[in-house]
């Protein structure tokens, strides 16, 4: 499955969660909410996920962690807040590129229309 294909199911997932709970809640609810759907649709799905770096050999364990990570592919970044800033996006851009993953997903589920709260990082390794 590519990254393009995880992530039509991630936004129609998000979606469907968000027609049902609307905006107001802790990201916490929109996280398992969310995690229920995409496991429905048979993703694996992996939920606060520690992600250790490699700085010129330095190991360094539980460097930063990821709301989901989807097949390995996708990193998730799940927000409830009035507006999704640059720190949020470039802090999404630092997860891929550290990790090496070409695709991550900002969804803000506080957005009253939801395809405006989704944002796509590409990392262009």
């Amino acid at each position: 499955m590519t990254e393009n294909e995880i992530s039509n199911m991630v936004f129609d997932a998000g979606m469907k969660v968000h027609r049902k709970l609307g905006i107001g809640l802790y990201e916490n609810v929109y996280e398992q909410c969310l995690i229920y759907e995409l496991k429905n649709c048979g993703l694996k799905v992996e939920s606060q996920k520690d992600i250790s770096i490699n700085y010129e050999g330095l190991i360094i364990e539980k460097a930063f962690r990821v709301d989901l990570l989807i097949e390995n592919k996708v990193i998730i970044e799940i927000k409830a807040v009035p507006e999704v800033n640059k720190y949020h996006f470039f802090q999404l851009l630092n997860y891929l590129r550290v990790t090496e993953i070409k695709l991550g997903m900002i969804l803000n589920f506080h957005s009253t229309l939801f395809k405006d709260g989704v944002k796509r990082a590409v990392n262009k390794l």
